[in-house]
């Protein structure tokens, strides 16, 4: 049995045509696309409450429809009671269809229930070609149950393309949806 491509899988193979006459591009494997989404939540509590890293691991495991893993500590920090190796947070990485499904989620139902929204920034890229923004509740995602969490925390949302600079993966981006805040 085969499954539909997602929307937005589908979306992208109408935006390729227009990115290369845009682009200047001629060979169609050179056009930016996008290559993962990374799910973040860093816990600085869990030092102090290790059930706090579960809590936040069932949240992103119900967000994204993936088991999360567990990030750890690289280096000892002793103001922060922090020591290599402690665990600190937790993170998925979304890749192929799954990645499609979440963004098309999060572009079309998360962001209209964020409180204020007026669009996201346009300066969030890395210089690379990557765009992070961050998400100060887990509530705004239409799988969590205010009901069941145990504390409201923010995550970071990494989306990582091919394009080589900034302005193409911005155009990209445009193109699949993405609600950038308007200029002038």
């Amino acid at each position: 049995m085969t499954t539909a491509a997602p929307r937005l899988q589908e979306r992208y193979r109408e935006v390729v045509p227009l990115l290369m006459r845009e682009l200047d591009y001629t060979n169609v494997m050179a056009v930016p696309r996008l290559k993962k989404v990374v799910i973040n939540i860093g816990l600085g509590e869990a030092i102090q409450n290790p059930k706090a890293l579960d809590a936040a691991a069932k949240d992103l495991a119900t967000i994204s429809g993936q088991r999360p893993v567990i990030t750890r500590a690289k280096r000892s920090i002793a103001s922060f009671k922090l020591r290599a190796g402690m665990a600190i947070g937790a993170m998925v990485t979304l890749r192929g269809s799954r990645m499609y499904e979440f963004l098309d989620k999060f572009v079309n139902a998360v962001l209209p229930r964020v409180r204020d929204f007026r669009g996201v920034p346009r300066d969030a890229f890395d210089g690379r070609g990557n765009y992070t923004i961050g998400i100060k509740e887990q509530i705004v995602f239409p799988e969590i149950d205010y009901d069941k969490i145990d504390r409201i925390r923010g995550l970071q949302i990494s989306i990582v393309t091919t394009a080589p600079s900034d302005e193409e993966a911005r155009r990209l981006l445009e193109l699949l949806g993405m609600p950038f805040i308007r200029v002038g």
